[in-house]
C-alpha cells in the first residue's frame, strides 16, 4: 500500500509524520499502558474492524474463529463493544490459546473430527447459531489432519450464523498462493458454499483495516481502561535481536503477542507505574509487534 516497507527495525522512516503519526496526550500516561498502545499499530484495530463490519453490537452473540492473536484482539473488541457472549473457536491443538481466551471472560470451543460445531454452540446459547461471526484465520484455514483447507472457516461460518446476520473477514485472503495443493487455490480460487450465504442472506465484508479510522478512539479507551487488550492477546516486550526467536515460538503456537523494542529501552516485558514515572530513562525508539 505506497512501498513503504516494514516497521520491525532499529529505525523507521515515517512518511508523512506530521498526519501519520497517533500522539498520545501525556507520556507518563502512555508509558504506563505502552504494551496496550503498542497493539494500536495492527492488531487491536485489525480485530476490532472485524467486529464493527460483523456487526457486533450490544447484546450480541459473537462466534469468533481462530484464537490467534488478531482473534483474541477481536473477542477483546467484542466485548468492548456490548456484546452478550464471544464465542472463540479454533482447532483442539490450540488448547493453551483457547485457554487464555477463557482468561479473559470468553467461551470456546475446541474444533476436531468428532465435534459438531453447531451442538457446541447450542450448549453454550440454548440455539444453534450466533447473530454474527469474524473469521480471524484467513486462507491459511485448516481442516482435521492438519490438512490445507481456505475455505473452510468461511463455509463453516456460512453455516452457523443466524440468516440475515453478517461475517468480518480481517483473515488474510490472497489473489494467488503458488504453495497451495490445491490448483484452484493456487489461482486464490476457493471451494466455498455461497449458496449458503446467499439463501440465508448474510452479508461479507472483508479487506485491509483502516487503521487509522479506529486507533484514535482505541486509544482513548485504553487510557481509560475500557479495555485491556495486552492482557487479551497475553504482550511480551522483546529486544530486536530476539526477533527470530520470537517468531520460532510463535510458529510453535506460542500464547504470546510479541511487541519489538529495538533499543532496549524497557529492559523488562514488565511495565508497571514505577516505571512508568522515570520517562527521562526511556529513549524516544519505536516500537513494533508481530
Amino acid at each position: 500500500m505506497g512501498g513503504w516497507i516494514g516497521g520491525q527495525a532499529e529505525y523507521v522512516m515515517v512518511p508523512y509524520a506530521d498526519w501519520n503519526l497517533l500522539k498520545f496526550p501525556d507520556k507518563d500516561r502512555a508509558m504506563a499502558k505502552i504494551k496496550d498502545l503498542a497493539c494500536l499499530t495492527d492488531i487491536l484495530p485489525t480485530g476490532y474492524h472485524g467486529c464493527i463490519n460483523a456487526g457486533v453490537t450490544s447484546g450480541s452473540t459473537v462466534l469468533i474463529s481462530g484464537p490467534g492473536p488478531v482473534g483474541l484482539a477481536a473477542a477483546a473488541s467484542a466485548q468492548l463493544l456490548g456484546a452478550s457472549v464471544v464465542i472463540v473457536a479454533g482447532l483442539s491443538v490450540n488448547k493453551d490459546r483457547l485457554s487464555h481466551a477463557r482468561s479473559f471472560g470468553c467461551e470456546t470451543i475446541a474444533l476436531s473430527e468428532s465435534v459438531d460445531i453447531r451442538d457446541q454452540i447450542e450448549e453454550i446459547l440454548g440455539v444453534r447459531e450466533v447473530d454474527c461471526a469474524v473469521d480471524c484465520v484467513g486462507f491459511e484455514a485448516k481442516g482435521h489432519g492438519d490438512v490445507d483447507q481456505p475455505a473452510v472457516v468461511l463455509n463453516q461460518l456460512m453455516d452457523v450464523t443466524r440468516a440475515a446476520g453478517a461475517i468480518g473477514i480481517p483473515g488474510l485472503y490472497v489473489t494467488e498462493d503458488p504453495g497451495a495443493k490445491d490448483a484452484a487455490a493456487r489461482k486464490g480460487v476457493l471451494s466455498m458454499s455461497l449458496g449458503t450465504g446467499w439463501a440465508k442472506s448474510i452479508s461479507f465484508f472483508t479487506g485491509q483495516t483502516p487503521v487509522k479510522k479506529y486507533n484514535r478512539a482505541l486509544m482513548k479507551a485504553i487510557l481509560h481502561d475500557k479495555i485491556q487488550i495486552a492482557k487479551a492477546v497475553n504482550v511480551e516486550v522483546i529486544e530486536l535481536d530476539q526477533a527470530p526467536k520470537g517468531y520460532a515460538d510463535f510458529d510453535k503456537g506460542a500464547v504470546k503477542k510479541f511487541v519489538i523494542d529495538p533499543h532496549g529501552s524497557l529492559k523488562t516485558s514488565h511495565i508497571d507505574e514505577e516505571s512508568a514515572q522515570a520517562p527521562s530513562r526511556i529513549p524516544k525508539s519505536a516500537m513494533a509487534r508481530f
